[in-house]
C-alpha cells in the first residue's frame, strides 16, 4: 500500500479541496500518513494570496523531496497556477497540477508511476467556466464540517491576485451541495459552513439558483443544527436578503464582512467596490435583523499611499462600527497585482506600529462585546476535548461564533447544550452546564 502525505497552505478551500483528494486515494487503496512521516508521494496544496504564500509554498514543496528523496512530489493549487512555467523547471517536482484537475490527482500520479514522465496540467484558469465537482464525505477529527460552494472571483481587488489563479466565478451545483450535506448530516456532523472564493457570488452563473435558495433548502435537512457563513462581500447585504435569511431557524448570526478599509479614499485605491457610508448600511440592516449577531471583518494596515489621517479614519470607523472581531494584516504586496506596482509603499515599521495600534483599539471593543454575555445562558455547540489539571474540558462555540469553554465529566464532545456563562478567559468565555 503506497502512503501519501498531504501539506495545505492558505485557505479554508484549499484546506476543503485536500480533504476531498485525500478521500480520493483512500478510496483507491492509498494509506493517508502525516506530512513529517517517510511517504511514497507528498501533495503539497500550496497558496500564492502573498510574496511570503509563494516562499511558504517552495519551502515546503523543498521540505517533501528532503523528507524522501525517492518520493513523488505534487505541486497543486494557486502557486502552482500562476508559478507553473518555474514548477516545471524544477527537477525535484513531478507533477504540476493547477487550480482545477483536483478531481483527476490519483490518475494522474498513477499515470506518472506508470509512465515516469514529468505531468504538467495547469489550464487557463481565465477561460474555465464549469465548477469542478470535487467533494467529501467525512471530515477529520471534527464536528464542523465546511462546504465548498462555489469558486472564482469576479472582483479584481488591486491588491489580489486571486482573480488571476482561481479564474471567474463558477458556482456548484444545488443539488451536489445538498447531496453532500446529507452525508455528512447522516454521520453525525451538525454544523457546516459554507466557504468559497467569493460565496456572495453564489449562482449567478447559474440558472433560477441563489445563495439565499441554497439556504432555504439546506435549513431543511435533519441533523443539521447550524449553517455558518463564510467571508462575505457587503454587497450580499440587503433589506430582501436579510428579511429571508432571518426567517432560517440554522443560520448562525454570524457576518463576517470584508471591510478592508475604514476610509474611503483607500477603498477607492483598493478597488472595492462600497464606501464606509454603504458599509455601516449594511451593517444597520443585519442589527435591526438579529440579536447580537458577531460582526466581524478583515482590515489591511499599511495598503499603498495610506496616510496617518486615512489610518485614523480606519480607527474612527472601527470604534463606530464596533466589530466583535477584527483579522488585521499589514499589506503584503503581491506582485502581479496593481497595488504592487505603486510607488507609494508603506514603510514596514509603520505598518507594525499600525497594526498595533487597531488591534488594542479591537481589543478593548472585543472585551465590551463578551463583557455583554457574562450570566447570560447561551447554547453552545461542543467540538473539542482537552484536560486541564486532570480534569475533562471542553471547547464549543457559540452560533455567533465566540468559544467557549467548561468542565464536564460526561463526554459532551458533538452536543448542542444551554451554557451558563461566568467569566472572560483569554478572549474566550467560559462556562457551566
Amino acid at each position: 500500500m503506497k502512503k501519501v502525505a498531504f501539506h495545505t497552505l492558505g485557505c479554508k478551500v484549499n484546506q476543503y479541496e485536500t480533504e476531498a483528494m485525500e478521500e480520493l486515494f483512500e478510496k483507491s487503496g492509498y494509506q493517508i500518513v502525516d506530512f513529517r512521516d517517510n511517504a511514497d508521494i507528498y501533495v503539497i496544496n500550496t497558496c500564492t494570496v502573498t510574496n511570503v504564500a509563494d516562499k511558504k509554498s517552495r519551502q515546503m514543496l523543498s521540505k517533501a523531496k528532503h523528507n524522501n528523496e525517492e518520493a513523488i512530489i505534487v505541486a497543486v493549487g494557486c502557486y502552482a497556477q500562476i508559478a507553473k512555467d518555474k514548477l516545471i523547471k524544477d527537477n525535484n517536482i513531478d507533477l504540476v497540477i493547477g487550480s482545477n484537475n483536483k478531481n483527476k490527482i490519483v490518475d494522474l500520479v498513477e499515470e506518472y508511476i506508470h509512465e515516469g514522465n514529468k505531468i504538467n496540467v495547469v489550464e487557463d484558469i481565465g477561460k474555465t467556466t464549469e465548477y469542478e465537482d470535487i467533494l467529501i464525505t467525512k471530515v477529520n477529527d471534527k464536528t464542523r464540517a465546511y462546504i465548498k460552494i462555489q469558486d472564482g472571483c469576479n472582483q479584481f481587488c488591486s491588491y489580489c491576485i486571486i482573480p488571476y489563479t482561481r479564474g471567474r466565478v463558477r458556482s456548484r451545483e444545488m443539488s451536489s451541495v445538498i447531496k453532500e450535506v446529507n452525508t455528512l448530516a447522516s454521520k453525525g456532523y451538525h454544523e457546516i459552513v459554507l466557504t468559497g472564493i467569493h460565496i456572495a457570488s453564489y449562482g449567478k452563473d447559474l440558472t433560477n439558483t441563489s445563495l439565499i435558495e441554497l439556504l432555504i433548502r439546506l435549513n431543511k435537512i435533519d441533523g443539521i443544527l447550524r449553517i455558518r457563513l463564510g467571508s462575505l462581500e457587503p454587497s450580499l447585504i440587503t433589506e430582501e436578503f436579510i428579511s429571508q435569511l432571518s426567517k432560517l431557524n440554522k443560520i448562525c448570526p454570524h457576518f463576517h464582512l470584508s471591510l478592508q478599509s475604514g476610509c474611503n479614499a483607500t477603498l477607492k485605491r483598493m478597488n472595492r467596490k462600497y464606501t464606509t457610508e454603504v458599509f455601516n448600511n449594511k451593517v444597520e440592516i443585519i442589527r435591526k435583523a438579529y440579536t447580537k449577531p458577531s460582526i466581524t471583518t478583515d482590515i489591511i494596515v499599511g495598503f499603498p499611499g495610506e496616510t496617518d489621517e486615512e489610518f485614523n479614519a480606519t480607527l474612527d470607523f472601527v470604534r463606530k462600527i464596533r466589530f466583535s472581531g477584527i483579522h488585521v494584516f499589514k499589506y503584503s504586496m503581491r506582485q502581479g497585482t496593481p497595488a504592487a506596482t505603486r510607488d507609494d509603499q508603506i514603510d514596514p515599521r509603520i505598518k507594525t506600529e499600525r497594526s498595533h495600534i487597531l488591534i488594542n483599539v479591537q481589543s478593548r471593543i472585543r472585551e465590551e462585546f463578551l463583557n455583554s454575555f457574562i450570566n447570560k445562558e447561551i447554547d453552545v455547540l461542543f467540538e473539542e476535548e482537552s484536560i486541564i489539571d486532570g480534569k475533562k474540558c471542553y471547547y464549543g462555540f457559540t452560533d455567533n461564533y465566540i468559544k467557549v469553554k467548561v468542565f464536564s465529566d460526561n463526554n459532551i464532545r458533538n452536543l448542542q447544550l444551554a451554557t451558563k456563562i461566568i467569566k472572560i478567559q483569554n478572549d474566550n468565555l467560559v462556562g457551566s452546564i
